[in-house]
């Protein structure tokens, strides 16, 4: 889901200091003459083009070599088999002891270049030294590019090529489709066995979902995050991994009173028992308060769900590949196998 949290809670910073306009004009003007600044070269596989969620056609004259992504984008290119085109990515990346961000799965987070992360980062200095050849990102909304700043994307986006992926609005099999076709594009082999077996792991633990819905009905799931000053309940007939929840038979609540975009209900703390739920996903993001946050919020104690312990993380943003949504679904099965009717 896009993040609420951090775009109420961070202010979109500008991107270029004083002198950095001049210094990015110099990195572009080098990119004409300079043989150190020109893009990598191709890999002799001919033309290449992908056609986007945007419905945009982006073609070149060879395979992309130079890949910039979104952190949760670039660690799904490598789980289907990218590995060597990565060369940057943004967006929450690493933890502030240095360890990688767990959206970054297996991407080694030392090999990239980090242009930015946090909300609102995104170093056009860096970006136009990488010599990039694309950039992908998930898209929520229409046009919007997820991470790339809207104040700086007028400049970032003639650097580059980029393909966007939809990412909500549609249950989350559709953006790991999208996301295998995009990396087998660029070179990936969808029938080694890493990709395959991941397939395996994760058709299997769709299945161990419905089971576990079977097994233990009524149980009503509720999916959410919290800030100091609003407790946001998700809707799953736009946040992509919670409508495919509810396609494998698991009962969500919808939360009736939707902010502009259809994401969230927005309430105050007070009101945190609106909806009533037996098993709770809790956003397990940096920018959303975690258990030992919420411990002092009366009303969160006092929910039925907290109170018996039926609560669980939830990756609100999650990694779109059959590696990365695979232990989503087999987390969710067990949580709501061992969940007790308390709503």
């Amino acid at each position: 889901m896009p993040d609420a949290l951090s775009a109420r809670r961070l202010s979109r910073r500008g991107l270029l200091a004083a002198g950095g306009a001049a210094t990015l004009a110099t990195l572009l003007a080098g990119c004409g003459t300079d043989d150190t600044a020109k893009p990598a070269a191709g890999n002799g596989n001919g033309p290449w083009s992908f056609t986007d969620d945007r419905g945009t056609k982006v073609e070149a004259k060879a395979r992309p070599t130079r890949v910039v992504a979104f952190t949760g984008v670039a660690a799904a290119l490598i789980d289907f088999g990218l590995d060597r085109q990565l060369v940057g990515v943004f967006g929450e990346t690493k933890r502030a002891d240095g360890t990688a961000d767990p959206q970054a799965g297996d991407l080694d987070v030392e090999a990239v270049e980090i242009l930015g992360n946090v909300w609102g980062e995104f170093s056009l200095e860096k970006y136009a030294a990488l010599r990039p050849e694309l950039l992908v990102t998930h898209m929520y909304d229409p046009d919007a590019l997820w991470y790339v700043p809207d104040e700086s994307k007028a400049k970032i986006l003639p650097l580059a090529p980029s393909v966007a992926v939809t990412t909500a609005r549609v249950p989350m099999t559709k953006p790991i489709e999208r996301y295998a076709a995009l990396a087998e594009s660029l070179g990936a082999d969808l029938s080694a066995k890493k990709v395959t077996d991941a397939k395996a792991r994760f058709d299997a633990a769709a299945e161990s979902v419905r089971q576990a819905v079977k097994a233990n009905p009524g149980i009503k799931v509720m999916a959410c995050s919290g800030s100091p000053d609003l407790f946001y309940v998700s809707n799953p007939k736009v946040s992509t991994d919670l409508m495919y929840f509810a396609e494998l038979g698991v009962d969500i609540v919808v939360p009736t009173k939707l902010e502009a975009g259809d994401y969230f209900e927005a309430l105050s703390w007070e009101n945190t028992a609106k909806f009533p739920a037996d098993l709770i996903l809790l956003d397990n993001r940096s920018t959303a308060l975690q258990p030992k946050d919420l411990a002092a919020k009366p009303t969160w104690q006092q929910l039925p769900a907290v109170k018996a312990d039926q609560v669980t993380p939830w990756d609100a943003v999650p990694r779109f590949s059959y590696a990365g949504s695979a232990p989503l679904l087999e987390n969710l099965a067990t949580a709501i196998r061992n969940a007790k009717k308390v709503s």
